[in-house]
């Protein structure tokens, strides 16, 4: 009856968005914290904060209300050419630490050089992860569980548009993930088969470096309201000199994502797949006694429509999303492949924006796996977020 019921809200928000033809609004054009600050041409100074306040209720279980993060957001212009940007994030009110942190260089108007801690560029909401800019209380799991958000790591690169060909695109060098650790003589994985590669995140804090990882993506925006992304992620997973050279410390990665965003003035939808190859597993699981996977998938689909006119100053988006993810959905021969970790959450719910950069949302999610006889609780949330 369960799945019965979420197979017609579907069904539903299908057969609407198929019906209803496509005007002049553009999700072309959509831009993050730091690109809005770099857009402020006009003026040296530029702050700026977004947040999150949330209470999460699983079935059958104490709820939790929570300061997810607040963050306070500088950008500095010097010149014409160069300006810096940073974000100061404070999560569950006591842990601070920088999301991002960067010099950017114009080399034109329409390519621009960056150093610094940035963000990823893989998949959607690693970049665009405002709370007035996606659906749900949540952010979608696999950009946690496969693209371990919010990832950034320091590097150098290049991004800019090709207009003739509605091209945008981002190229940079990283460090990688910090695999393992030597701890009181013994060494330690910081990878697994439940969050992936989320626990090897260095996030800029004396992050060590063995073999530098490329990053790219180009996005494709010529279609009125519809946006389009390709990401790419290479590399090998790093660590300390100590142990290096020990076989089964570091790991290969390869990680690709497609993306879509479509919006008009009613309807909005986006779909993301993520898959990523892991390199070296059997040596690394045997070293560390982890159970990380060999490969992890991941997809979403998600379709809202804003019930209010479209003269109305305020917006309620009621929004429905599938999501599957694997975080073994490749084991090596050593390991038995864990079905908890093949998981299924269906959420339904509303975003209502009071007003331009300030968002309530409620929704119910729907949880499932694999495995024979394990329930995973549903959960009901409700959330309050603001950007400016």
């Amino acid at each position: 009856m369960k799945n019965t019921f979420v197979l017609i809200c579907l069904l539903t928000y299908t057969l609407t968005f198929s019906q209803v033809v496509r005007d002049t609004s553009k999700v072309n054009n959509s831009v993050n914290s730091a690109q809005r600050m770099l857009n402020q041409k006009d003026k040296k100074l530029t702050l700026g904060s977004y947040g999150e306040i949330t209470y999460n209720q699983p079935e059958s279980k104490n709820g939790e209300l929570d300061v997810q993060r607040i963050i306070l957001m500088l950008g500095y212009k010097f010149n014409d050419k160069v300006q810096f940007i940073t974000e100061i994030e404070f999560e569950h009110v006591e842990e601070l630490s920088v999301e991002q942190a960067f010099v950017n260089y114009s080399v034109g108007n329409t390519i621009s050089l960056r150093a610094g801690l940035m963000l990823v560029p893989m998949g959607i909401l690693n970049q665009y992860h405002e709370p007035t800019t996606f659906n749900g209380v949540e952010r979608p799991v696999l950009d946690g569980k496969i693209i371990p958000s919010t990832w950034r790591e320091i590097g150098v690169g290049v991004n800019g548009r090709i207009q003739d060909a509605s091209i945008s695109y981002q190229a940079y060098v990283f460090n990688g993930f910090r695999s393992t650790e030597e701890k009181n003589g013994e060494i330690v994985g910081l990878l697994n088969g439940d969050s992936g590669l989320r626990g090897g995140r260095q996030k800029g804090v004396e992050s060590t470096i063995s073999s530098p990882n490329l990053s790219m993506k180009i996005d494709y925006y010529g279609l009125i309201g519809l946006r389009m992304g390709l990401a790419g992620y290479f590399g090998k997973t790093q660590t300390n000199d100590a142990i290096e050279n020990t076989n089964g410390t570091t790991v290969g990665v390869s990680m690709f994502a497609l993306d879509a965003r479509y919006k008009n003035q009613k309807i909005e939808a986006r779909a993301q797949f993520t898959y990523a190859s892991l390199s070296g597993i059997k040596q690394y699981n045997t070293l560390t006694n982890k159970d990380l996977g060999s490969a992890m998938l991941g997809y979403y689909f998600e379709a809202g429509y804003n019930i209010l006119p479209i003269t109305a100053k305020q917006r309620l988006v009621t929004f429905a999303r599938y999501e599957k993810y694997d975080t073994q959905y490749n084991v090596s021969s050593n390991l038995l492949k864990n079905e908890a970790y093949n998981r299924t959450d269906i959420t339904l719910g509303v975003s209502y924006h009071i007003a331009d950069g300030v968002v309530v949302k409620g929704d119910y999610q729907i949880k499932d796996n694999a495995l024979t006889n394990f329930e995973v609780p549903n959960q009901l949330n409700f959330g309050v977020g603001y950007w400016f």
